[in-house]
C-alpha cells in the first residue's frame, strides 16, 4: 500500500501537469491568434512586414535551439541521478536563456534605431507585429526563467529523485514549447517580410 505522502503527490503532481498543460494550451491559442490578426490585417492592407528580418532573430533562433539540447543533457543526468552534470547543464540553459533575452533586445534596438521601425498604429501598423509577437515571446521566457531558477534552486536541496524528475519534467515542457513557439514564429516573420 503507498504511503499517504506519496498518493498525496502523485495527486498533486497529475493537478501540477494538468494546469502546466491547460498553460501551454492556452500560451498556443495566444500565439496562433496573434498570427491570424496579423494575416487579417496584412491582408486586408496587401502588404505584408515591408522589413528585412535583423540578424539577431536569427542568432537567438540558435541560441535558443542550443539551449533545448542543454535542457535535455540536464533531464538526462537526472534521470541518471547525476546531479552535478544536471546543475552544470541546467545553468548553461539558464544562461543560454538571458542570451536569447538579451539578443532579442538587441533585435528591438536595431529595428527601432537602425531601421527606424517603431511600434505604433499608423501609417504601416504590421511592422508593430514584430515587437508584438517577440514581446509576447519574451514575457513568456521571463517565466520560463523563472521556472528554470525554481529547478535549479530545488537540485540545492535534498529533493525526492521523484520530485526532482517531476520539476525537470515540468520545466522542459515549458522551455521546449517556447523554443518551437520562436521557431514557428520568426519562420512566420521570414515569410511575411515582404
Amino acid at each position: 500500500m503507498m504511503a499517504p505522502t506519496q498518493q498525496e503527490d502523485r495527486v498533486n503532481y497529475g493537478a501540477k501537469k494538468f494546469s502546466m498543460w491547460i498553460f501551454i494550451f492556452t500560451s498556443f491559442m495566444l500565439f496562433a491568434a496573434l498570427t491570424s490578426a496579423f494575416i487579417v490585417y496584412s491582408g486586408g492592407k496587401g502588404h505584408g512586414l515591408n522589413v528585412m528580418m535583423p540578424r539577431a532573430f536569427m542568432y537567438s533562433t540558435m541560441v535558443i535551439i542550443i539551449s533545448s539540447m542543454t535542457l535535455f543533457l540536464a533531464s538526462r543526468a537526472a534521470k541518471q541521478s547525476q546531479p552535478e552534470k544536471q546543475r552544470l547543464f541546467l545553468w548553461l540553459t539558464f544562461f543560454l536563456g538571458i542570451a536569447f533575452f538579451v539578443i532579442q533586445i538587441y533585435a528591438w534596438y536595431v529595428l527601432t534605431y537602425k531601421m527606424g521601425i517603431y511600434f505604433s498604429f499608423n501609417p504601416n501598423a504590421s511592422q508593430s507585429f514584430i515587437y508584438v509577437f517577440s514581446g509576447m515571446h519574451l514575457l513568456h521566457i521571463i517565466a520560463a526563467l523563472l521556472v528554470l531558477l525554481r529547478t535549479i534552486i530545488s537540485t540545492y536541496r535534498n529533493t525526492t529523485q521523484a520530485k526532482n524528475l517531476f520539476k525537470m519534467e515540468m520545466t522542459s515542457i515549458f522551455w521546449h514549447f517556447l523554443d518551437i513557439i520562436w521557431i514557428y514564429l520568426y519562420v512566420f516573420l521570414l515569410l511575411n517580410q515582404y
